[in-house]
C-alpha cells in the first residue's frame, strides 16, 4: 500500500512538473491544439465502430466531436476545467504520456489499437489516479459523441420515444 502511494505521488509530481512547462490543455475552457490531438486520438480508438466507415465523413465526426467537447468543458466550474487542463497538457507531453498512457508514439500517429490498449492499461491500472484519467476521457468523449442526435443515425438508434 504505501509502495502504491509513492508511486502515485511521484507520477503526479513528476505529472505536475512536466505540466508546468507544457501548454494548458484547455484555453478559455474549449480544447487548444493539444487538448483537440488527445481528444480526436481518443475519440477515434473509444468509438471505433460507432463512426461512420468512410475517411470524411469520419472526419467530420471526430471534428463535431470536438466542437461538442468545447461545448462540454465550458459548462464545467472553473476547477474541473483546470484538472482537465493539467491532464491533457500531461498527456500530450511525450514523458506524460508515457508515464499515464504506457503509449510510446504521439496520439496523431499511434494506430487506434494502440490507443486502445494504452486506454485499457489506464482503466486497469493500481494507480488511482490513471484510473481516474481514463474515465474522464472516456466519459467526457462517450458523452460528447452519443448525446447528439446526428449520431443516432450510424447507430441504428431511433432515438428516444415521442411523449
Amino acid at each position: 500500500m504505501f509502495k502504491l502511494g509513492v508511486a502515485s505521488a511521484a507520477v503526479f509530481a513528476l505529472g505536475g512538473g512536466v505540466a508546468a512547462l507544457m501548454q494548458a490543455g484547455l484555453r478559455n475552457g474549449k480544447l487548444d491544439e493539444a487538448g483537440r490531438e488527445v481528444f480526436r486520438a481518443v475519440g477515434r480508438a473509444v468509438l471505433q465502430g460507432s463512426l461512420p466507415a468512410d475517411d470524411a465523413a469520419r472526419q467530420v465526426a471526430l471534428d463535431d466531436l470536438l466542437g461538442r467537447i468545447d461545448e462540454l468543458t465550458l459548462a464545467l466550474p472553473t476547477h474541473a476545467q483546470e484538472e482537465l487542463s493539467q491532464l491533457l497538457s500531461l498527456l500530450a507531453s511525450a514523458p506524460g504520456r508515457h508515464l499515464m498512457a504506457g503509449l510510446s508514439q504521439a496520439w496523431p500517429v499511434a494506430s487506434d489499437a494502440d490507443i486502445q490498449l494504452a486506454l485499457q492499461g489506464m482503466r486497469l491500472s493500481a494507480l488511482a489516479l490513471r484510473q481516474q484519467a481514463y474515465a474522464a476521457l472516456h466519459d467526457i468523449t462517450t458523452a460528447a459523441y452519443f448525446t447528439d442526435e446526428s449520431t443516432w443515425p450510424q447507430l441504428g438508434y431511433p432515438g428516444p420515444p415521442k411523449l
